[in-house]
């Protein structure tokens, strides 16, 4: 079974990996592209009870505007290619903040002062490696 590497927001400290196992497709291939762009401080949200927006809420950091957006465009492509259809992406012209909606997993993607300002990972819920999904 394909397994993921998560790693919880920075607090200053090294943050510990976390390791989930998933069983959906998608989501492996929302991390492995993420993973594969270099983005920092990947975050996996379980959303199972939480909501029905979607199954896994996905955070991550890229160090600048032009690899938000980049991170953003290319994942679209893989979905497209891999035959997860064409997923909804919002905030692309200041990529401070990009969301992309591929059903039952959103991926939201910032550069790390907007992430810091609107804390999603303590809205959802999420503190740490006992909070992944």
């Amino acid at each position: 079974m394909p397994q993921a590497e998560l790693q919880p927001e920075s607090t200053g400290a090294t943050p510990l990996p976390v390791t989930i196992e998933s069983d959906d497709p998608l989501l492996n291939l929302v991390l492995k592209s993420l993973d594969d762009d270099q983005a920092q401080e990947l975050v996996t949200i379980d959303l199972d009870g939480k909501s029905s927006i979607a199954d896994f809420m996905v955070i991550a950091s890229g160090r600048s505007t032009r690899q938000v957006a980049s991170m953003a465009q290319k994942l679209g492509e893989r979905m497209k290619e891999n035959g997860f259809g064409h997923p909804r992406i919002e905030g692309l012209p200041a990529a401070d903040w990009v969301l992309v909606d591929a059903g039952s997993v959103v991926v939201h993607l910032f550069r790390p002062e907007v992430r810091s300002f609107y804390n999603l990972e303590r809205m959802w819920g999420f503190d740490g490696p006992s909070g992944a999904a």
